[in-house]
């Protein structure tokens, strides 16, 4: 895993070099391969900028089966998450889903200290896994929560992101939390094309995220957990302990400045401005903080 992380981040082949940062080499910051998360490390980004440190982004690195081995390693020094998720990936979130974030960030930071990782302080903008079905079929069904999906998943056609079927929080939560089984489960590409397939009668059920903007399509449900299998999903950043120490106050200030002002409609937005209205992530960011 250690050389493909960093022949994945150095676009190069055979053995990397020691994966500590050269003096000039700044924070760099990685996202995960869904837009949002692109559009969120730019924003993050800019405010460092701002604040006078030398940055650079590096977009769709892959999943945090990559992007942490890479973050323990010192590949890149920073990647922005979400709570819950995070917390489950590295097994400090195991249990029952608190009704607050902070027990959750509290366990994600000492999860993480052992692993030289720093979680930052976490914004109010939440963004959790989603299961959308077509309008007309929920009105077929009469479905408006999972627990009610149930009863029709065997007879239903799933479509969600490759890591799907491992992760706890997707298809085998489902499964013990709900007992849904669907009778046949398709790998999508990306959220576009979970709604291109929802739309054209593909699938019949799609993972999307909470705060994605083609949820306001009148076409598309978003089906209510009513079971909360999903558990509070703040954006927080996630650093290299040693690049924050180096950073001090200044760089903290600036990180935390932009998860105090960061709400879950503005999470909507900045998706709407990359998925509906074409903009890059660093154009929808950057359109954030002339709003600010």
């Amino acid at each position: 895993m250690s050389l493909l992380v960093a022949a994945l981040l150095c676009g190069c082949a055979g053995a990397p070099a020691d994966p500590g940062p050269p003096p000039d080499a700044g924070v760099r910051i990685a996202s995960y391969d869904f837009p949002e998360n692109q559009t969120l490390a730019e924003v993050y980004a800019e405010a460092l900028r701002r604040a006078g440190f030398e940055v650079s982004v590096q977009h769709g690195i892959g999943t945090r089966e990559v992007v942490f081995p890479a973050l323990e390693q010192g590949v890149v020094d920073l990647v922005v998450d979400y709570l819950g998720t995070a917390a489950e990936f590295l097994g400090t979130g195991a249990g029952p889903a608190p009704e607050h974030p902070v027990p959750l960030h509290e366990a994600l930071a000492a999860g993480l200290r052992t692993r030289g990782l720093t979680v930052l302080a976490a914004a109010e903008a939440e963004d959790q896994n989603g299961f959308v079905v077509l309008a007309d079929l929920a009105v077929e069904h009469g479905l408006t929560t999972l627990s009610q999906l149930a009863a029709v998943a065997p007879g239903l056609t799933f479509g969600g992101p490759p890591e799907c079927a491992e992760r706890r929080l997707c298809l085998p939560g489902l499964r013990e939390v709900y007992g849904i089984e669907f009778a046949e489960v398709r790998a999508m590409p990306s959220r576009s094309a979970t709604v291109e397939a929802l739309l054209s009668g593909q699938i019949d059920v799609g993972l999307l995220e909470t705060t994605d903007a083609r949820l306001t399509d009148a076409a598309l449900l978003l089906l209510h957990d009513d079971r909360s299998l999903q558990p509070r999903e703040n954006v927080v950043p996630i650093a290299r302990t040693a690049v924050v120490e180096e950073g001090g106050d200044r760089m903290v200030a600036a990180l935390d400045t932009v998860s105090a002002q960061l709400t879950t409609l503005d999470l909507t937005v900045l998706n709407r401005a990359v998925a509906v209205d074409g903009h890059s992530p660093r154009e929808a960011a950057l359109e954030w903080w002339d709003g600010r």
